[in-house]
C-alpha cells in the first residue's frame, strides 16, 4: 500500500509564506494525533558544523516547536555528538555551536538537549536483531522521548549517495560507538598520485590512524572508518573503499533507524527540506555550492517513502550549472554522479524489514 507524503514547493505570497507552509503540512498529515497532551518531544535536527551555513534554518525549527506545544507537548530539540573531531564531538561544544548558528531559546523557543550526553557515553542498546546487528546504540534523550519529529535537510552524501530522514534516524540518533559500529565497514585509502602531505587530514583524524611525510598514509588497524579524512582532503585525494560492499553501511544504517524509532511506533513525523541542496554531508565546516534548485518541503509518516519522494524530486531537477554536478548534467542520479555511490540500497533495505515502502501518492498542497 503506497504512503501518503505531502509536498509543498517554493512558491509564497502573502498570508503563505514558507513558516506558514510547515503549519500546512502538518495539519494536512495529521500529525497533532500522534501527540498525548505531556508528552515529551524530541525534535530531531542537525544543528550544522561550525562555518556550514546549509543546514535547517532555526525559524522553521521554531514553527515545529509552536506547533508541538499547541498539541500540548513538550518539545526539545535534540542531535547526538559526533564521531569525527570537530565543532560538535561533545555537549559543551556542540550546544556552543547550536546556539552560534541560531538555535538559542530565544529563537526557537524550546531548550536543547544534547542526546548521548557530555561526552557522547548516555545511550541504550536497543534490540533490532537484524541482519548485521543484534543491538544497536541510541542515544539516551532519543530513547526517552516520547514522540519524535524528525526534521532533515535532504543533501547528498560523500558515503552513501545522499543524506534523508533515514540518515537522519541513525547516524544523527546513534551515540559515537553507534557511530563507529556502523562506519566500522570503511577504510579510506589515499591516491598518493593525489596527495600534496598538507597534513589536514592528519589534524582531524579522531584516531591519530595518520602519518604524513612525503605523503599521507593511513594504518588501517587504527581507522575508525569515519570518513573525516575523505571530506577534509583539499585534493580529493582519500577515497573510502569498503572492506565489503558499499550497500552493507548503508544497511546498517537501516537497523539503526529502526532502533530509534522503536518504541515510538506511530509516534514519529518527518519532515524533509529539499532545500539548499549541497553535494555532501552538513558535517562538513563549509558548504559547496547547491547542485539543483530547490524543491520545497516534503512531510510523511513514512520515513521510506520520504527520502523515496524527496530523491526522486530532487532527480527530476535540472542540474545547477558551476556546481559539483558539472560534467554530470545527464546522470540520472545525481547523487550518485557526485559521490560514486547509489544510496538506493538504503531504501531497499529500509522497505524489505518494514520500516516503510518505497511506494508513495505524492499530495501536493
Amino acid at each position: 500500500m503506497a504512503a501518503e507524503v505531502f509536498w509543498t514547493d517554493m512558491r509564497t505570497k502573502k498570508g503563505n509564506n514558507l513558516v506558514d507552509k510547515v503549519a500546512r503540512l502538518w495539519r494536512k498529515a495529521g500529525f497533532r494525533q500522534a501527540i498525548t497532551p505531556g508528552d515529551l518531544v524530541a525534535i530531531k535536527i542537525h544543528f550544522g558544523e561550525k562555518g556550514n551555513t546549509a543546514f535547517l534554518n532555526p525559524v522553521f525549527a521554531r514553527r515545529v516547536v509552536e506547533l508541538v506545544k499547541a498539541s500540548r507537548g513538550k518539545p526539545f530539540l535534540t542531535d547526538a555528538n559526533t564521531l569525527y573531531v570537530g565543532s560538535r564531538s561533545n555537549a559543551v561544544d556542540h550546544l556552543q555551536t547550536a546556539i552560534e548558528n541560531g538555535f538559542a531559546y530565544a529563537v526557537v523557543g524550546a531548550p536543547i538537549i544534547i542526546a548521548d550526553g557530555l561526552n557522547g557515553k548516555d545511550f541504550y542498546e536497543v534490540a533490532v536483531n537484524g541482519k548485521h546487528f543484534q543491538k544497536v546504540k541510541i542515544s539516551s534523550a532519543i530513547y526517552n522521548a516520547d514522540s519524535m519529529v524528525v526534521l532533515s535537510h535532504f543533501k547528498g552524501h560523500e558515503l552513501v549517495g545522499f543524506g534523508g530522514a533515514i540518515k537522519n534516524l541513525s547516524m544523527g540518533c546513534a551515540n559515537p560507538g553507534g557511530k563507529q559500529m556502523m562506519h566500522s565497514d570503511v577504510l579510506p585509502e589515499v591516491q598518493e598520485e593525489k596527495c600534496i602531505a598538507c597534513g589536514k587530514c592528519r589534524r582531524w583524524c579522531p584516531a591519530g590512524a595518520i602519518t604524513v611525510a612525503e605523503k599521507a598514509s593511513i594504518n588501517a588497524e587504527l581507522c575508525l572508518g569515519c570518513g573525516e579524512c575523505t571530506v577534509t582532503c583539499p585534493e580529493r585525494a582519500i577515497k573510502a573503499r569498503f572492506k565489503s560492499e558499499p550497500v552493507v553501511l548503508q544497511e546498517k544504517m537501516v537497523e539503526f533507524a529502526r532502533g530509534a524509532m522503536m518504541g515510538k511506533e506511530n509516534k514519529c513525523l518527518f519532515f524533509n527540506f529539499v532545500v539548499q541542496v549541497a553535494p555532501e554531508c552538513d558535517c562538513n565546516a563549509w558548504a559547496d555550492a547547491a547542485i539543483i534548485p530547490d524543491v520545497g518541503i516534503l512531510a510523511s509518516w513514512d520515513p521510506v517513502a520520504l527520502d523515496q519522494a524527496s530523491f526522486d524530486l530532487a532527480n527530476a531537477q535540472p542540474p545547477l550549472p558551476g556546481t559539483r554536478l558539472d560534467g554530470h548534467e545527464n546522470a540520472r542520479d545525481k547523487f550518485q554522479a557526485v559521490s560514486g555511490y547509489d544510496g538506493t540500497a538504503l531504501l531497499q533495505y529500509a522497505a524489505e524489514i518494514g520500516l516503510g515502502t518505497r511506494e508513495y501518492e505524492l499530495i501536493k498542497i
